[in-house]
């Protein structure tokens, strides 16, 4: 026998509390409970209100949340800035300095926007602070002016990577809220890059050219990890250095392809609805917004997407005792429910007529079938339930409708047969199946009185 070990390459880990469920397929054994458990996932992007205004190469970097987020600036915005409540977009305070593809950082009511282009065209370091309504000059600019760089952090432990000068860029630069101050660099130069995280827990991944290298920043270093598995540019990303998402961008055709980051690994996980590149983001791992863009046709895009995940632990189902037949037999029929079952005919030394009701606990005495035989079927509930063909000493075609307290007769089965399958209730029942001399497919249909052919 194959065991999980060998299809999985680990084994079951043992848990005496449940550990984080964050991975679809998770299983361990909670030794606690005494049982088996796993992890369902549902991840999906869906429609949100649209950008009152379209635009792409908006500012890449941390700005919100998923019912709080921001969009500062971009192509055919420069100045705009619009605020998300989770349901639709409202116009905020205009950037003094009109730019695309900035770098922020922070939240809707603090942040700061970072570097730049302007249409002269003139490459910008300028910074602007946000404080949820109109924006004000940081009186540091980057100490490397640049665009199509990424942001992450916050309004006053900001970060800013990668862009692109008159070449493309590795440096990394930290802001206290005021000021500017070089950092380690990057290991890979690179534009059009995502970034997610912290100041001192960054998250960098993607970039032109076009590249799937991820790398992670402690604060003064930036150290390799693992690879998307799509590598992009102009992509977007969100969350945190150990819990990232990224989405959207072009390998050279534009995508809706999203990945999970968990500090190690990427996975893939639910596309977005709309391919698209030098998008906006922002949010977490488990609920982001995705807004702005360009389609395939170049043309600027207003749609926002909103990605939300969540996972159960479940709980492996298991069998109990419960109560037994006061009388033992076999090649019976049963209906009803757990708490409300009917077993009736069957099998001991000889063919029964009897029947007997379950309360979830105990059985106890009901109505004796009319015709006492074994191999039949069932259906309905405990009190209306419905025993039809079967065998006595021959195949039998009767049906017998129960109400609780007593069989009486129902109309008979077309075609007289035992060992078939019951299904539906006394008034929509389904005869299923089973032998006449030979094993059938037939199957029939009782309306509460009569049976009539149905579909083989």
């Amino acid at each position: 026998m194959t065991t999980y070990k060998e299809i999985f390459g680990k084994y079951v880990k043992n848990y005496s509390s449940d550990p984080t469920a964050d991975a679809e397929g998770q299983i361990w054994y909670n030794t606690t409970s005494g049982t088996f458990k796993s992890v369902l996932s549902l991840a999906a992007w869906s429609s949100g209100s649209p950008l009152i205004t379209a635009g792409h190469g908006i500012g890449v970097g941390s700005g919100g949340t998923q019912t709080a987020g921001l969009a500062v600036g971009g192509t055919n915005r420069l100045v705009n800035t619009e605020e998300y409540n989770g349901s639709g977009w409202a116009t905020g305070g205009n950037l003094g300095t009109g730019r695309y593809a900035a770098g922020v950082s922070g939240t809707q009511t603090a942040t700061a926007a970072f570097g730049g282009r302007n249409p002269t065209p003139a490459i910008t370091g300028v910074t602007e602070l946000y404080n949820g309504t109109s924006w004000t000059s940081s009186p540091g600019s980057l100490g490397t002016a640049r665009y199509a760089l990424a942001g992450a952090g916050t309004q006053t432990a900001g970060l800013a990577f990668g862009g692109f000068t008159t070449v493309v860029s590795n440096a990394t630069e930290s802001y206290n809220g005021s000021t500017w101050t070089a950092g380690g660099n990057l290991n890979t130069s690179r534009q059009q890059l995502a970034g997610a995280g912290t100041q001192t827990a960054g998250l960098a991944f993607g970039g032109s050219p076009t590249t799937a290298s991820t790398e992670l920043y402690n604060g003064s270093t930036w150290t390799a990890g693992s690879n998307l598995n799509t590598a992009r540019n102009s992509l977007a990303g969100s969350g945190t250095q150990t819990a990232g998402l990224a989405f959207g961008g072009t390998t050279g055709t534009i995508t809706t392809a999203s990945e999970k980051y968990d500090g190690t690994s990427w996975t893939a996980t639910t596309a977005m609805t709309s391919a698209r590149q030098n998008l906006g983001g922002t949010g977490s791992q488990t609920a982001s917004i995705a807004f702005g863009g360009r389609n395939p046709t170049a043309t600027s895009l207003s749609l926002t997407e909103e990605y939300n995940f969540a996972s159960t632990i479940i709980t492996g189902a298991a069998w109990a005792s419960g109560g037994n037949m006061a009388t033992a037999r076999r090649r019976l029929a049963g209906c009803g429910t757990q708490t409300e079952a009917l077993g009736a005919g069957g099998y001991t030394t000889a063919i029964s007529n009897a029947t007997e009701e379950y309360n979830g606990t105990t059985w106890g005495p009901g109505g004796n079938l009319a015709t006492a035989r074994s191999f039949l079927a069932g259906a309905g509930t405990q009190t209306a339930g419905l025993a039809f063909g079967g065998q006595t000493t021959v195949n039998s075609s009767a049906t017998e409708e129960y109400n609780g307290t007593s069989w009486g007769p129902g109309g008979s089965l077309g075609t007289a047969r035992y060992l078939l399958a019951g299904a539906g209730t006394q008034t929509a029942g389904l005869a299923i199946g089973g032998i006449t001399t030979v094993a059938v497919n037939n199957t029939e249909e009782y309306d509460g009185s009569a049976w009539t052919s149905g579909g083989t």
